[in-house]
Order: structure tokens, then C-alpha cells, then sequence
């Protein structure tokens, strides 16, 4: 028998920011603001500042097990709030300010949140929502608002910046199991309701770990990253826990998301590694094809949230001189799933990447039993692992099969390498004379052509056929091409059948609220007959 011992350590995400304080102190985490400010502390009075705002916290009551959600855009009083709440053993439940009223309304009251923090800007948007709750009190960050009005209407209402500058840090981080709940993020809706995915420690630390693997983000110190996934979003992909993880520098955009304002933080604050949907990169890459300049710096892109069309990547490429990550996630993965690796060399737009440990995958048939053969058939995802939900927020049943193994909703193929390509989604697949069609591989073609910017294809009801597909496109500027064109693009390479009979272009795709291509709109307002 062996009597020695390791030491117990529980994995709790505070221990991210202590490191960085004490072994990174002086480097930065940068935000943008919209008037042109930029704001700039190191990790060490980052922490200090986060546990003071703990301090408030805990003086309103907040403590183990209780919900504070927060309603801010990617900057450093976010980041500040995710340490302060999950600090002190509560979860941050983050809210995203695309969605309606009425559904962050529902969403708040699942999660029972009793503090709102929410960017200046947002205020008139809060006060719409905490009009359908019981929150009991709303911090400001990040600007003036007029709290007057506010408060004129019954609402407890606190600019933050005073309160954490009168606070003490007589605040234990830590201390607590790390399977407590830290964070709360509920995905996208764009299949159906909005459902809650609860996070822990324990979860975010082993994610956080996977993240910083060579073959995935694998970012060091001396990187510079900028954060341009949402820290609504699937807990911004893990970056600001990632960041201080290595202590790199982290650079924050608010809400500035265009290609310009990218082209300038970029070049200002040297960013090496930036993270983001496609239609983010788009924007920069048009912005530099049209009024010139270049992004030194930059080395990596790390691309997720939505299908990459191979031509987005071939620009940014080339364009950029960059190296294009591909992945797959959801957010009840945490929600890395699959990333390519930053040394392959034949990297393409169809595959997400290889799962690093910490994860494994399942190919099924529809009825969840596993397909004889895992390797280039096509099939239906199923996952699990460290940092894949087992049960949604408010549910009995665990959403997971006896096995442990989570039905993504995606299909999908594996390559002899182990590389994972997304071939649809189940429920996107239009079924047309008895016959399967998917519109992800008609996507791909289209939006590969110079003159397309984004493809999109949808199901219409037919009186003959049961449904058609219909192709939506957004040309790229100054761009034309005739729509016998665009279906002589898909004949050969898809069955004839597959073929959409109706073309609609449309100024402006719509995106949906993480930035993907909101299919739910063009449903509405194309998919009827």
C-alpha cells in the first residue's frame, strides 16, 4: 500500500484570475468604447476591482447558489462581474440584448436572478424587461444612464463604479465543492424555446484546459486576443477564462462589431489570435478590400457559431495572410466540440476539426443506435464528456440517453483522421417527393461563388412535392450573376432534384442573435407558398 497523497484542489474558476494577478500582474485587459475611449487595467486591479464588486455583492445578499445576471457587452466591468459573482459561489446568468423582451422576461424568470447588471446603454432596454420580473435591484456599468427616470419608476437602480470605489476586499474567493453552479447561459432558440445549460467549476475549468491544448486555441503569454465571440454567447468560447489562464493580453471590443472599427483595435493593440462567426470576418475583409490596409498581426482566426463558406476562408487567407481554426460547438458543450488545428496544413472550410480529450463522439442512426461503421458515413452527432450538459435547467428528465451520450441535432461524417464535417442539421433537412434534401450542401456551393456573400436555403410548402427548396443569396458588392447561373453552379454536383426552382436575392441576410443566418426570419417571411 502507498500512504502518500495529493493535494485536494478544487477547480474553481477563481483560481484563473488569482494567477494571473500574482504571475501576470501589469498585463492588460483592454475595452473599446464607442466614443473612442479606451479603457485599460492589468489582471492584478482587475482583481482587486472584482473582489470589491464581490463585496457589494455579498452586502446585497448574494452568495453560494444564488443567480446575478448580467445584460453587458464584452468589456472589462463584464469581465470584472464574472469573477465577482462566480467568486463568492454564485452563477452568472448572461443575457443576451438581441433577444426580445418578452423572452428575456421568461428567460429571467427561470433562473430567478436577483441582480441585474446591465452596460448604460442597455438601461432602457432593462427597464423594458424588469417590468416582467421580480429582480430586486439593477447596477449600471460602463457609461451614464439616467438613473432618475429609472428610479422614478419604483426601480432599484446603482451606478456600479461608485460602490466598487467604496468597497473593501474583505472577500474570500473559493472555498466552496467545485461542482457549484458558476455560470448560466440558455442557447439560441433557433429551433425552439430558449433552454437553459447550467455550468460548473469544475465544467469551465476542464473546458479551459482543453482550450489551451497546442492543437486547439493553444494561445501564451505573449499572445493578444481579441474577443469578438459574445461573453453572452456560450461563455464568450471560454476566452476570458483562457486568457488569464496563460496571461495573454485580452482586448475587448463593447459593441463595436463593424469593419472598420476591427481593422483599427486590431492594429492599435497588436492582436494576434481573434475568435468570432463568419459574418464578423466578413466585415473586416470587406472593409479592407475596399478602403485598403492590412492586419499585420494577426496570425490566427478561430472561426465558429455558423458554417464557414469556403470562399469567406479563402479570402481571409488570402486577403489577411492569416491562418483560419474552423470548429463546432453549442452552447451544451461549453462549447468547444471539434477545432482544427493551427498546424494542419490542408485545414478546409468543410471540417470543424478533430475533439481533443476531454470529449468523444458518437455517429448514430435517427433512433440513437450507433452505426456499425464511425468512419465517412454519414450519421447523427451524438457527444459527451467533462463540459457537455446532462440535464437543461428546470427539466426532470436528464437530456442525455442511458449511455451518457447527448443528441446534438446535427448531422454529421468522420474521416479516417478523426476530422469532424458538419453536414446539416436534422431539423433543417427539406423533404421533398418522399426524399431527403440538405440545404447545407447547397449552401456551401453557392457561397463558394465570387459574386455570392452568403447563401441560405429554406423550405417552401408544394402542393405536389410536400416541400421545395428556395435559394436566398446576399450578393457581394458591386456583383451580379443571373440565376441560371447560380443553379448551373449546383448541377453535377448535387442531384437534379435538390435543385431550388425559386431565387430571392435580399439586401441584408438576416442574422439571428449569436450572429448566425437566422433561418427562423427567412422562414417566416420566404418559406410560404
Amino acid at each position: 500500500m502507498i500512504d502518500g497523497a495529493m493535494q485536494p484542489y478544487a477547480l474553481t474558476l477563481d483560481k484563473f484570475l488569482d494567477h494571473a494577478a500574482k504571475w501576470h500582474p501589469d498585463v492588460e485587459v483592454v475595452s473599446a468604447h464607442p466614443d473612442g475611449v479606451v479603457e485599460r487595467v492589468g489582471y492584478a486591479e482587475l482583481k482587486a476591482r472584482a473582489q470589491r464588486l464581490s463585496r457589494v455583492l455579498a452586502d446585497r445578499g448574494i452568495g453560494l447558489g444564488d443567480r446575478v445576471a448580467t445584460l453587458v457587452w464584452n468589456s472589462q466591468a463584464h469581465v470584472e462581474a464574472w469573477y465577482a459573482i462566480m467568486g463568492i459561489g454564485a452563477a452568472c446568468h448572461t443575457l443576451n440584448p438581441r433577444l426580445t423582451v418578452e423572452q428575456t422576461a421568461s428567460i429571467l424568470a427561470q433562473s430567478e436572478a436577483r441582480i441585474l447588471i446591465v452596460s448604460a446603454d442597455l438601461v432602457p432596454l432593462a427597464r423594458q424587461i424588469v417590468a416582467h420580473t421580480p429582480l430586486q435591484h439593477i447596477l449600471v456599468v460602463d457609461g451614464e444612464a439616467d438613473l432618475e427616470a429609472a428610479q422614478a419608476e419604483g426601480l432599484a437602480i446603482t451606478a456600479m463604479a461608485p460602490l466598487i470605489a467604496a468597497a473593501s476586499n474583505d472577500v474570500t474567493w473559493g472555498g466552496f465543492d467545485e461542482t457549484t453552479a458558476s455560470g448560466l447561459c440558455f442557447t439560441s432558440g433557433t429551433t425552439g424555446a430558449p433552454k437553459g445549460v447550467s455550468y460548473t467549476h469544475r465544467s469551465s475549468y476542464l473546458h479551459t484546459s482543453r482550450l489551451l491544448q497546442a492543437d486547439v486555441i493553444g494561445i501564451t503569454a505573449a499572445d493578444t486576443v481579441l474577443a469578438m465571440v459574445p461573453m453572452f454567447h456560450a461563455n464568450a468560447w471560454g476566452l476570458p477564462f483562457a486568457a488569464p489562464a496563460v496571461g495573454a493580453k485580452l482586448v475587448l471590443p463593447g459593441r463595436l462589431a463593424d469593419g472598420a472599427s476591427l481593422a483599427k483595435l486590431i492594429n492599435s493593440e497588436g492582436v494576434t489570435v481573434a475568435a468570432g462567426v463568419p459574418t464578423v470576418w466578413l466585415g473586416l475583409v470587406e472593409h479592407l478590400e475596399s478602403c485598403g490596409g492590412e492586419v499585420p498581426t494577426l496570425k490566427r482566426i478561430l472561426m465558429g457559431g455558423a458554417p464557414m463558406p469556403p470562399a469567406l476562408m479563402a479570402r481571409l487567407e488570402e486577403r489577411l495572410g492569416v491562418a483560419v481554426q474552423t470548429s463546432w460547438g453549442m452552447t451544451e458543450l461549453s462549447p468547444l466540440g471539434a477545432m482544427s488545428s493551427p498546424y494542419e496544413t490542408n485545414r478546409t472550410a468543410s471540417v470543424a476539426g478533430r475533439p481533443s480529450v476531454g470529449i468523444d463522439m458518437l455517429i448514430t442512426d435517427a433512433s440513437g443506435k450507433a452505426l456499425p461503421q464511425q468512419r465517412n458515413v454519414e450519421g447523427h452527432l451524438r457527444v459527451r464528456g467533462c463540459s457537455v450538459v446532462e440535464r437543461y435547467l428546470g427539466d426532470e428528465k436528464n437530456a442525455t440517453d442511458a449511455d451518457g451520450w447527448f443528441d446534438t441535432g446535427d448531422l454529421a461524417r468522420i474521416d479516417d483522421r478523426g476530422n469532424l464535417m458538419i453536414t446539416g442539421r436534422a431539423k433543417e433537412l427539406i423533404k421533398s417527393g418522399g426524399e431527403w434534401i440538405n440545404p447545407a450542401e447547397i449552401e456551401a456551393i453557392v457561397s463558394a461563388l465570387p459574386q455570392v456573400s452568403l447563401a441560405a436555403v429554406i423550405a417552401r410548402p408544394d402542393e405536389k412535392w410536400g416541400e421545395r427548396p428556395v435559394l436566398l443569396i446576399e450578393m457581394r458588392k458591386h456583383q451580379t450573376i443571373s440565376d441560371d447561373d447560380l443553379r448551373a453552379s449546383l448541377r453535377g454536383r448535387v442531384a437534379s432534384w435538390w435543385i431550388p426552382d425559386v431565387v430571392v436575392r435580399v439586401p441584408s441576410m438576416p442574422r439571428a442573435s449569436t450572429g448566425k443566418i437566422d433561418k427562423l426570419r427567412l422562414r417566416a417571411e420566404y418559406g410560404i407558398a
